[in-house]
């Protein structure tokens, strides 16, 4: 099953402080969880976040668009603080006036490859959200070591270990979680993906993995998935499968196949292309739609607001 963090208490955060040899002083991350813990939880909103890519460094401001093949100039690349990212986001879900009650963080939480000084600095930068009440999910992605971050997590069972794969039911929509940490999906995990939406087929599903499913359109090209066409085989034959989100591309990009939508989740952290949108999504499930709002970190930016609707049922379906 995927990585589950659990909510917290203030207590349990200090205790936690203390064991690790910290000082447990409630820091101004801290401050908006601790003044609003009767903030209403909504089972039908999910902060929707991929490719927070900690470093180990919290002050390390790293260059998103220098890259291989970048069509940026050398005197032009633009950079980022990644911790201060995942920073604003955790202050810009905390914020919210009734607050989701998961989170779903798709992939690719480090920076490097995984290392456990860079998940340590993660559950840091989280932890005011599992102070607040919310759950959080995290797929694998293709930066992740999931033996690094089983360390970090004792209260992890060990039939927990393995694939990271699971389906959270909430109220209006099946989210299905899928571990395509190496690149593909494996026909194993296939036929479980099969198997959960055939015994789940009275209600809707959303799918989630970190690789895109076929090769991307935006400004860095990458293949996606090496079994992406099989997944998308099923998905397009299963008529209540509604959306495969995912991230990796750190682009912003929406596209649709007959019922099926793809939904490619930006960066918290850095971004390839100049000038491109880095953020999170609010994500609120209605009886007939899931309903996507683009968070932008600036929020002066263009794309900031955008909104993309996913329909939930077939048109000749709706009362």
């Amino acid at each position: 099953m995927p990585i589950i963090l659990p909510p917290i208490t203030r207590r349990q955060f200090v205790t936690h402080s203390l064991t690790l040899g910290g000082t447990a002083i409630v820091t101004s991350r801290t401050l908006p969880a601790a003044n609003s813990e009767r903030t209403r939880l909504d089972p039908n909103r999910v902060a929707l976040l991929a490719d927070t890519h900690i470093s180990a460094d919290p002050d390390l401001v790293y260059p998103g668009t220098k890259w291989p093949g970048s069509p940026v100039k050398e005197d032009e690349h633009e950079s980022v603080n990644i911790a201060q990212c995942l920073t604003e986001v955790t202050k810009s879900v905390i914020a919210l006036h009734s607050r989701p009650a998961h989170l779903i963080i798709n992939g690719d939480c480090a920076l490097s490859n995984g290392k456990e000084s860079e998940y340590k600095q993660l559950l840091e930068l989280v932890e005011p959200i599992r102070i607040a009440g919310i759950t959080i999910h995290v797929t694998i992605g293709n930066h992740d070591n999931r033996e690094n971050v089983w360390k970090l997590l004792p209260f992890l069972k060990k039939e927990q270990m393995g694939v990271q794969a699971d389906v959270i039911e909430l109220p209006h929509a099946n989210l299905v979680l899928l571990d395509s940490g190496k690149g593909a999906l494996g026909d194993n995990q296939l036929n479980w993906l099969a198997k959960q939406l055939d015994k789940r087929a009275d209600k809707p599903a959303l799918i989630f993995g970190h690789y895109n499913p076929y090769p991307n359109r935006g400004v860095r090209p990458n293949k996606g998935m090496r079994d992406g066409s099989s997944l998308l085989k099923l998905l397009d034959e299963c008529k209540h499968a509604r959306a495969y989100i995912y991230g990796h591309t750190h682009e912003w990009q929406h596209d649709q196949r007959d019922h099926l939508h793809l939904i490619n989740l930006p960066a918290v952290s850095y971004y390839f292309g100049k000038g491109h949108a880095h953020g999170w999504v609010d994500m609120k499930l209605t009886e007939t739609s899931a309903q996507l709002e683009l968070y932008c970190i600036n929020r002066k930016h263009k794309q900031h607001g955008d909104r993309r609707q996913v329909s939930l049922k077939d048109r000749k379906t709706l009362s």
